[in-house]
């Protein structure tokens, strides 16, 4: 039984992170793509009590104090809360934002690409930094989410995983020279093969353009796709009637399952990473929280007999910007916000109230963050390298990429020390620029107190990276520590 799964959860101070490493690994193997890993969530906050909502719904007489709430967003954003026992409008927030997106490489809106010497390929287009050159030669899998139409003529959405290798992006070997070297052309040099089509060969008619007869009748968006793909993706969801697919997005992805690594397999090699492991360990967290809160009140109606609002906000399009609706630049998180407010609040909920609400929260910024790397010493500064099982890092930047400062670090490390866990804490040295995360967008917005502080792994942004074994629970330990430890440790600060 997983800790996921256990009525009875622990406290932070006595959560074993090594706990926590098989359910990770099972996790992140299973969901590839970002519809699976919201769809994985929600399960697993169904399994413990909370109540799906709506955003076309009124909230208005739907929330509670004592109350577990989630909602989605596009189906590749999530957002999930829970409100204390205690809890009045105006009081504040402990809130973890992570991005639940990774790089990747999606279909095209028409896939189908003509067939040349014999190979059947795949149109793809880079998501992010994704497609770079460790996409080479790696066994890839088909999924994402499919739009069908039943026989009532309504259109729903279906998930769709085709896990194991389909398709490969073969490279060149050094025999060829100088084209064998250096990153390679994305649209021309990185299409994935899916198949063999030598029909030619046999004097058989060639379709138009070398391209594989369409199924599914013309017109109809099947069509624009390959042929044994639709037939693959239609005979895995047990679809008779190619016609009935309205449209899809789909991600290639790598198959190999998450694995441990190591003599005393202390690693995990995984995929998709950045981030799935900070938006698994901030999801965990608040499952622990409400069920340690809950086993504190005596189980009652209440299951958090706190002042505040805990929350996760897992956003998609990170990588990318962060601009659209489920993204962190969105009213996402706003709204989420206002909507509790007016809740509790009622034609109390103005600026005043809100703006309180906001300035008695506090957020931290959950994403990935880079370990040191033992060969390549020279590009981190000696204080500042993270190690892997040691626990979440504070990613500090001087040109503001992040929202970390004295304050928000003080706060932070007094949470630390009540759960008994370290600190570690990141910064590039001055011949670098940093990247950025969701925290300074979502601290801009709305006003809320920031820290950026996530867990560290190796070979960020390739296709297969490394992070340790106990650091899915380490996250755990001191998330589900910020969550039940804010309330007091923000009454210390004047």
């Amino acid at each position: 039984m997983t800790p996921s799964h256990q009525q009875a959860r622990p406290s932070p101070t006595s959560i074993s992170p090594s706990a926590y490493t098989e359910p990770f690994l099972k996790f992140i193997s299973g969901n590839p793509t970002v519809f699976h890993t919201v769809e994985y969530f929600s399960n697993q906050l169904v399994s413990h009590g909370f109540t799906k909502l709506s955003e076309r719904d009124l909230w208005t007489d739907k929330l509670r104090t004592g109350g577990k709430y989630f909602y989605e967003r596009n189906g590749s954003g999530l957002i999930a809360f829970t409100i204390g026992g205690n809890y009045k409008s105006g009081n504040g927030a402990a809130i973890i934002a992570s991005h639940i997106d990774a790089l990747t490489t999606k279909l095209k809106p028409i896939s189908t690409k003509t067939t040349k010497a014999g190979f059947v390929q795949l149109g793809i287009a880079q998501y992010a930094g994704g497609l770079n050159q460790t996409w080479f030669d790696r066994d890839l899998g088909v999924g994402g989410r499919v739009l069908v139409k039943d026989g009532k003529g309504k259109i729903e959405t279906k998930l769709v995983k085709l896990d194991w290798p389909i398709a490969r992006i073969p490279s060149l070997a050094p025999h060829f020279g100088i084209r064998a070297e250096g990153q390679a052309n994305q649209e021309t040099r990185m299409v994935p093969v899916i198949g063999l089509d030598n029909s030619d060969l046999e004097g058989k008619q060639v379709e138009e353009q070398g391209k594989e007869t369409p199924v599914g009748g013309a017109k109809i968006f099947t069509s624009t796709q390959p042929a044994r793909l639709v037939k693959a993706i239609a005979g895995e969801m047990g679809i008779q009637d190619y016609s009935t697919i309205v449209n899809w997005e789909l991600e290639v992805f790598d198959t190999q399952p998450a694995q441990l690594g190591g003599l005393d397999k202390e690693f995990i090699f995984a995929g998709r990473i950045d981030d799935k492991l900070c938006s698994f360990a901030a999801i965990e967290a608040l499952l622990a929280s409400s069920a340690t809160s809950s086993v504190r009140t005596g189980g009652g109606d209440s299951s958090d007999d706190s002042s505040i609002i805990k929350l996760v906000g897992l956003f998609d399009d990170e990588e990318v910007g962060s601009l659209l609706r489920q993204g962190a630049r969105s009213n996402f998180l706003p709204s989420t916000i206002e909507r509790i407010c007016e809740a509790f609040g009622g034609d109390k909920c103005g600026a005043n109230l809100l703006s309180q609400t906001y300035a008695n929260s506090f957020m931290i910024s959950a994403d990935v963050t880079h370990a040191v790397n033992p060969n390549y010493l020279d590009v981190y500064l000696d204080d500042h390298a993270p190690r892997l099982n040691v626990g979440i890092t504070v990613a500090a930047d001087s040109n503001a990429h992040m929202t970390t400062d004295g304050f928000s670090t003080a706060l932070l490390q007094r949470v630390a020390d009540k759960i008994d866990t370290p600190l570690q804490v990141f910064q590039i040295r001055n011949d670098s620029r940093s990247g950025g995360t969701v925290g300074p967008m979502l601290s801009a917005m709305t006003g809320i107190r920031a820290i950026d502080a996530g867990l560290p792994q190796l070979s960020m942004h390739s296709i297969r990276a490394t992070t340790g074994s106990l650091d899915p629970g380490l996250g755990v330990k001191l998330f589900a520590g910020f969550f039940d430890h804010y309330e007091e440790v923000d009454a210390e600060f004047v």
